[in-house]
């Protein structure tokens, strides 16, 4: 009964849509950092997760798919959660929020810190 809720619950959130979800991936476009590497944009409950490939080395050293970011609309307060991967944690933590999409894009894309793509 409770997972049939929670199905519920996710199925009939405004996010995630495949509209923002194909927005987010073309944005990516524009990021700094690892360029080379095509990230992809997954549905997650409440927003959008970005995975990639791990072509440091630094998270996998095998090169495989880490997680990257979290993007969660909070439609309490219609604002943007964005979130970075603490691997050594496996734990996500908020980075930011905003009002707009774009603006938590543009802060994912530039990652001046390489909080985002490690």
């Amino acid at each position: 009964m409770a997972s049939t809720a929670l199905k519920f619950a996710f199925e009939s959130a405004a996010h995630p849509n495949d509209l923002d979800r194909k927005r987010i991936q073309r944005a990516l476009k524009s990021r700094k950092r690892y360029r080379y590497v095509t990230p992809m944009v997954t549905p997650a409950l409440g927003g959008y997760r970005i995975i990639s490939p791990c072509c440091s080395r630094n998270i996998d050293a095998a090169g495989g798919v880490i997680d990257v970011a979290l993007i969660c609309h909070d439609p309490s307060n219609a604002m943007w959660k964005l979130f970075w991967r603490n691997h050594l944690k496996g734990e996500w933590e908020l980075h930011s929020v905003h009002e707009r999409l774009h603006v938590a894009l543009d802060e994912l894309n530039a990652d001046p810190e390489r909080i985002f793509w490690q």
